[in-house]
């Protein structure tokens, strides 16, 4: 599956793939949310979880310029061509 045909997906569906097919990387605090990093096929994907709502608000493509970067690189090596 690439970014382009999951992203089209509803938010049901895009959480049932990726907990079916994703590989879970890590998770930071990120102001009031609980970011998980996946690993789907050959993309990484932000899963923006609200803890007093218990709900899952959003997914999106990571993206390796964004200054939440810094909290991942801090704690794991990701692939060069994410990060260089």
């Amino acid at each position: 599956m690439t970014w382009k045909a999951y992203s089209k997906l509803p938010l049901s569906r895009k959480i049932s793939v990726l907990y079916e097919r994703g590989t879970f990387v890590m998770a930071i605090r990120y102001y009031g949310y609980k970011v998980n990093l996946y690993l789907l096929e050959d993309f990484f994907l932000e899963v923006f979880v609200n803890h007093k709502h218990a709900s899952i608000e959003k997914i999106t493509l990571l993206d390796s310029s964004h200054s939440r970067m810094k909290f991942y690189s801090d704690q794991i090596k990701l692939p060069c061509d994410i990060m260089c």
